[in-house]
């Protein structure tokens, strides 16, 4: 079949140097809408314009679009917003009137949906003044998926940064300035919190502990589990007798067998036990912690906390990524009015 060609006389200065099935050209002042369009397509039951290709390269595409401003431009019936600047496709649902339309769906049975590729800026970018700005959501798998050799998920509150509900696993390090858990409070759980700080130290100690009653002898052996001793090296001892003085309490042997001996007691004498041991498994000692470390780079010079310094938000480490943050959402409140 031969290919179809129109001209509205004004042509455009553009010619094509491919094979084409269907080719229109229009020189006609206007972007899209009424005036200006190349091709046309119009239908009362299905798609105005269908593109397909079965050629399997990169470059091939269904649709193809280009411009100085938009490549393609789509609408959702009655909308008549248009892009602020250069875009390569552009789809609204929007009329400033609360439309409700989606501006753009990507679907796929295997396959990507939605692909976003940046070389200096955002690969995808979602603004919002009400809703999410990106929502991920898998039925099975993972909802949202970030990759980087830098920061592969970055987020940025006002009241929080994150917030996760159900179970977290961090296959890492976790670093923070503080923490601890909050519950409902015990004794008042429907109108109060309970909080409490996480136990600090400069190496990654386990804790164990627990009470031993004493023997006819003064003596006690405490049983630990099997694998404390493979999990755990460098051990420090505490006793405390409950009930009276015991001032000869002492470890008479340490642990050996997963295992220790306490002496110097009374019969039926209990005593309170608590041993802690510095982590030794193959993680850990790959990944040893270091206590004090200096800043290198830009962040030399600069504050993960700046305002308890008395410093600006602009000597922070995280300020490029505020300054960003603060861009997205003007630009979001903007396109709210």
């Amino acid at each position: 079949m031969p290919p179809v060609t129109g001209n509205d006389g004004t042509p455009s200065g553009f010619n094509p140097n491919a094979p084409f099935g269907v080719w229109g050209d229009s020189g006609s002042a206007g972007p899209f809408g009424p005036g200006g369009n190349g091709v046309v397509g119009s239908s009362g039951l299905s798609s105005g314009v269908a593109g397909f290709t079965l050629a399997n390269q990169n470059r091939a595409s269904g649709v193809f679009g280009i411009g100085p401003v938009v490549g393609v431009t789509g609408y959702v019936n009655g909308a008549n917003t248009a892009p602020g600047g250069k875009v390569a496709v552009y789809g609204t649902g929007s009329n400033g009137k609360n439309l409700g339309g989606t501006g753009v769906v990507g679907e796929s049975d295997t396959g990507v949906g939605v692909v976003g590729d940046s070389n200096s800026a955002d690969g995808v970018l979602g603004l919002t003044s009400s809703g999410a700005g990106v929502a991920g959501i898998s039925s099975h798998n993972v909802g949202v998926f970030g990759v980087s050799n830098g920061t592969g998920v970055l987020g940025w509150g006002g009241s929080q940064a994150g917030l996760f509900i159900g179970d977290v696993q961090i296959m890492g390090n976790l670093s923070k300035a503080g923490g601890g858990f909050e519950i409902d409070h015990p004794l008042d759980p429907a109108n109060k919190y309970l909080r409490h700080s996480f136990v600090e130290s400069p190496e990654m100690k386990n804790v164990y502990d627990g009470i031993a009653v004493c023997d006819a002898k003064g003596e006690a052996v405490v049983k630990l589990p099997a694998w404390l001793g493979s999990l755990n090296s460098d051990f420090r001892y505490q006793l405390t007798a409950i009930g009276k003085a015991a001032p000869n309490l002492f470890i008479a042997a340490p642990i050996k067998d997963n295992r220790f001996k306490i002496g110097g007691g009374s019969s039926k004498l209990k005593v309170s036990w608590q041993v802690t041991g510095v982590r030794q498994d193959a993680w850990a000692k790959a990944n040893r912690l270091v206590a004090e470390a200096k800043k290198t780079g830009a962040q030399r010079g600069r504050y993960l906390h700046p305002e308890v310094h008395g410093k600006g938000p602009e000597r922070g480490i995280a300020h490029e990524y505020h300054a960003k943050a603060q861009s997205h959402l003007k630009r979001s409140k903007k396109k709210s009015k």
